[in-house]
């Protein structure tokens, strides 16, 4: 689902790669997320009311400071999302998957994601042998209930 913060994090992005503060037009918005541009603008107007952007009818929205603070998380998570789509789940249009995931993953998941990535990103194996091994040295351990006590 496309929301605040998808839209948020499309102005993000502009606004990086435009290097400048020119108003973002709603029907490039309105293109990146697929959707027509009446619906960009509603949810920029909306968004404007909230405080998140500022839009100026005929030229575009840009960020606000809280904006670009919000943005700027979900941008790092999209960052995170993007990367685990592309480098352990094997998706091809990863950017389009972490778009579509980026509001709707916690902080604590979205750091622990990025923990992973850190380390190597799949280290599934040595975790299953790891607890393979261990669940191994504690049923050695404990007596069989099939064995007599001693």
């Amino acid at each position: 689902m496309i929301g605040a913060p998808q839209y948020l994090l499309t102005l993000y992005i502009a606004e990086r790669e435009d290097d400048e503060e020119t108003p973002i037009s709603p029907g490039y918005v309105a293109d990146a997320l697929d959707r027509s541009p009446p619906a960009a603008t509603e949810r920029l107007q909306n968004l404007d009311a909230k405080g998140l952007v500022r839009y100026e009818p005929y030229e575009g929205a840009t960020l606000t400071d809280e904006g670009r603070d919000a943005a700027g998380e979900l941008y790092d998570t999209y960052r995170i999302l993007s990367r685990f789509c592309r480098d352990v789940l094997g998706v091809d249009d990863h950017e389009e998957e972490a778009m579509q995931l980026v509001g709707n993953v916690s902080p604590t998941v979205a750091e622990r994601l990025a923990a992973t990535l850190l380390r190597g990103g799949d280290n599934r194996g040595e975790a299953t042998e790891a607890n393979g091994a261990a669940e191994s040295a504690e049923s050695a351990s404990q007596p069989s209930p099939d064995s007599p006590a001693s």
